[in-house]
């Protein structure tokens, strides 16, 4: 987290982290799909709350604004990891409400408005740091989660997680991930993101923080335009290197100057005003 800050990253997010340490899935859990996209099934391994305090420090250490992700089973669990959470000194809070492919968690709580708006409630009242709610493209209108979250009381949302996906080998004749379905995330996904964003942008008023296949400058221009105030890059780090920080800034400043918007914000949404 520290390495990416010192990159050129506004900010960085923390690994999803839940009460207790869980290993994960057994390999393989990664399958690279060329230049198009990666799918995972990670199982959210996590060293667990006791632990994971010393590398929030690190990165703190360094300077870096942290956004603390947490996962839990129930609305009382949320409640309980995000008090632990902000008591670490993280600058605000992300709900994992969207994880495709882990049983229990993600979005088996996060598909449900009620049980989401549940879980946002809970938070906000157990915290004071800004609670932003992870939406999952997997269901029919990401946007009404965005509203619940709102209605909730979150502060931001962040918009999308992977979405569900398989890979199978054609010699083996089984699919590639040993949890069999997984997450697919990079360019191919950049679609699916940018349309979350742009429905959710309509229906919501709090800020949007634009997720999914963002890799260069016009990725992350075309994501303010769709109504994101904010961007998370993730697999482009596998594939473009640490410096796809810098990079994507470098280049969406050029492309704010050629269309004569003065700050990010003039951009936010541009797209909608026709």
């Amino acid at each position: 987290m520290a390495h990416a800050y010192r990159a050129g990253a506004g900010g960085v997010v923390t690994k999803s982290i839940g009460p207790k340490p869980r290993e994960g899935y057994p390999n393989p859990t990664v399958e690279q799909l060329g230049s198009w996209g990666m799918l995972n099934a990670m199982g959210l391994p996590n060293p667990g709350m006791e632990e994971y305090p010393k590398e929030i420090q690190e990165a703190l250490g360094a300077g870096a604004v942290v956004v603390g992700s947490l996962f839990g089973g129930d609305t009382e669990e949320f409640a309980s990891l995000a008090r632990r959470m902000e008591a670490t000194g993280v600058h605000a809070l992300e709900l994992n409400l969207s994880c495709p492919h882990a049983k229990g968690y993600g979005s088996e709580i996060g598909q449900d408005p009620v049980e989401l708006a549940q879980v946002v409630r809970a938070v906000k009242s157990a915290t004071h740091v800004p609670v932003w709610a992870k939406i999952t493209p997997n269901t029919h209108d990401p946007a009404l989660l965005a509203e619940a979250a709102e209605k909730a009381g979150a502060d931001a949302i962040t918009a999308i997680n992977t979405v569900r996906a398989m890979a199978i080998d054609p010699v083996l004749r089984r699919p590639v991930l040993a949890n069999e379905l997984g997450g697919l995330s990079g360019p191919a996904i950049k679609p699916i993101g940018l349309a979350a964003v742009w429905k959710i942008f309509e229906r919501v008023r709090i800020p949007i923080v634009g997720v999914g296949g963002i890799s260069s400058g016009r990725d992350a221009f075309e994501y303010l335009l769709a109504g994101a105030r904010a961007l998370e890059v993730g697999t482009a780090v596998a594939t473009r290197g640490i410096q796809v920080f810098r990079e994507v800034h470098e280049e969406l400043a050029g492309y704010l100057e050629k269309a004569h918007f003065r700050s990010v914000a003039e951009a936010v949404g541009a797209a909608h005003r026709r």
